[in-house]
């Protein structure tokens, strides 16, 4: 039986479209949080902006995050 009442182009009822809205943005978030993470461990890892030596002089993880921080500030 076909119901008259007017639907969305997806065809989900007003709740179903609120439920997958929910589930969308909270699996949306959840890839965010991820990405940041990975984006923060790679430039840990290698730096994308260079110190005045090149990558030479960001040996380690420490003076990556000293020279993050001004540029933050």
């Amino acid at each position: 039986m076909v119901s008259n009442t007017p639907s969305s182009l997806s065809g989900f009822s007003e709740s179903e479209a609120q439920e997958f809205h929910k589930l969308f943005v909270q699996g949306f978030m959840a890839f965010m949080a991820v990405a940041v993470l990975a984006h923060i461990l790679a430039w840990m890892w290698r730096p994308w902006i260079p110190g005045p030596q090149g990558y030479a002089s960001l040996n380690d993880a420490q003076q990556a995050v000293t020279s993050l921080l001004p540029m933050i500030t």
